[in-house]
């Protein structure tokens, strides 16, 4: 299961990267919490950049048979949750970013660096 959970956020990081989110950061959050394995968050260079990067992120998966359990897209986008089980992606205006500091708030998880595998990996 911790595999699957890594090779789904490294997936949900691809993704994130290809769509230029900025600043990507990959928190493994499995010791402090019972959610989720991992928070994956980024910032979009405006409302409709955070827009763009989250449906993209969503295409990408369901491209591979991966569907979010839920997601909160509000119209004004600030702040975007998609959350996969395992993995909670954050994508957010650099303001509220910084307005919610999720970064200091959960200080105490490992950075994650996503590992390279070879593409196709099985994330479902």
């Amino acid at each position: 299961m911790e595999k699957q959970a890594q090779r789904l956020a490294n997936a949900l990081f691809d993704a994130a990267d290809e769509e230029k989110a900025q600043d990507i950061v990959l928190l493994d959050v499995s010791e402090l919490t019972i959610i989720c394995d991992y928070f994956l968050i980024c910032t979009g260079a405006s409302l409709t950049h955070v827009k763009a990067i989250a449906e993209g992120v969503l295409e990408r998966l369901e491209e591979q048979g991966v569907t979010p359990l839920s997601l909160e897209m509000p119209r004004d986008a600030r702040w975007i949750v998609l959350d996969y089980g395992s993995v909670v992606v954050h994508v957010f205006t650099a303001e509220a970013r910084a307005f919610y500091d999720l970064e200091e708030l959960w200080s105490k998880a490992k950075l994650v660096r996503p590992s390279l595998e070879p593409q196709g990996a099985d994330i479902s």
